[in-house]
């Protein structure tokens, strides 16, 4: 059978350029190389929780196409992500807000009192202009916080020392002058209620899917049966590492059932100090109210970790050596014939989950 797209990976990217297509009139086959749909956002009921299985997954955006799109899928909830950091005990809000700077701070009480504590601090700590995170971090929000709520998270999170890490990777960090926990700025948020591995389900009806099939292993076979290929894994896996490894952060989780109706009363904990292994620990039944074993719960600890082949591939690490390795690459993807490269190991970035979608709808769209 010939399709006209045979796009290979079921995750986000890859369901919606195929749902785009397809509503067009369009033959897709999509193909997978997990045993599951969804890529990085499957979710599946662990107790009756929805749990998160490559960690937690918050949708917002303030795309009005893309979320008018994703409620054709999924209903969506109301939750407002609002993590607390603990740092060797003492727990503090996030994202940093007035909450955050009154507890760290009992002295001040308003946005002008924490404003200048933190100019005190930047100037006595005699930055210009920031070089590296530690310094860009210290600019924004002074030395108390980075050193109790950034260092220890940061350094845990990219397996390197802030003053070796470059500065814009922490401009993404929201500081608020207002007693608000919310961590994003979006007005459209939430969970979908059934689950977001039933929202790709839903999202890849009428759409051909074959799982556990492995495009590397097949791709002469594969490639004869498509017009055109829309690759949505990693760019420099695809062209066989010919130009080296783009390099990347993993994660490794420890997921467990407690008996007990809540462990610690946030979806989620993050742990800023070096003394915690693990970086956060996710509470699942609190991104769905109500949901489950009201006598139990299920946590995942997140533990980061080096990248090699053959894990999964989870953050970029944008330095100079990857974005010139990367540039070669999207050369090499320029000069095929039919073949598109999608998604954040396709394009090698970060994508929120509503810029994933956007750029799916936007290459559909092409």
């Amino acid at each position: 059978m010939k399709y006209d797209y045979l796009i290979v990976g079921a995750g986000l990217y890859g369901a919606v350029f195929a749902q785009k297509k397809t509503e067009a009139g369009k033959k897709c086959l999509v193909i997978d190389r997990r045993g599951h749909i969804a890529g990085n956002i499957y979710s599946r009921k662990i107790e009756g929780i929805d749990v998160h299985m490559y960690g937690p997954h918050i949708f917002h955006t303030d795309k009005e196409n893309v979320w008018e799109y994703v409620n054709r899928f999924a209903k969506f909830n109301h939750f407002i992500y609002s993590p607390v950091a603990n740092y060797k005990g003492e727990l503090y809000n996030l994202p940093f807000n007035m909450n955050t700077f009154t507890k760290m701070w009992p002295d001040v009480k308003t946005p002008q009192q924490a404003q200048e504590r933190i100019r005190a601090q930047v100037e006595a700590a005699g930055i210009q202009e920031p070089k590296n995170l530690e310094e860009q971090a210290i600019s924004l929000v002074g030395t108390d916080i980075y050193e109790k709520l950034v260092k220890g998270y940061t350094e845990k999170q990219w397996g390197r020392a802030c003053t070796q890490l470059p500065a814009f990777i922490i401009k993404r960090l929201p500081v608020r002058w207002t007693f608000d926990n919310n961590y994003f700025n979006h007005p459209h948020q939430g969970i979908p209620v059934d689950g977001y591995t039933e929202m790709i389900q839903r999202t890849l009806e009428g759409v051909e899917v074959r799982l556990g099939t492995d495009y590397l292993n097949q791709k002469d076979e594969l490639r004869k049966q498509a017009e055109t290929v829309i690759y949505t894994g990693a760019i420099d896996e695809y062209f066989d590492y010919c130009c080296g490894e783009l390099q990347y952060r993993s994660l490794r989780f420890e997921t467990e059932v407690l008996d007990m109706p809540n462990f610690q009363g946030t979806a989620g904990m993050n742990y800023t100090d070096q003394d915690h292994p693990y970086t956060r620990i996710i509470e699942h039944k609190h991104f769905l109210f109500g949901a489950g074993n009201p006598d139990q719960t299920v946590i995942t600890k997140e533990y980061p970790a080096e990248w090699s082949r053959g894990e999964e591939p989870y953050y970029p690490v944008n330095d100079e050596r990857n974005a010139a390795v990367y540039e070669t690459y999207r050369e090499l993807a320029e000069r095929e014939r039919n073949l598109r490269f999608g998604g954040r190991l396709g394009t090698y970035r970060y994508m929120d989950m509503d810029q994933v979608i956007s750029q799916a709808l936007e290459d559909a769209e092409e």
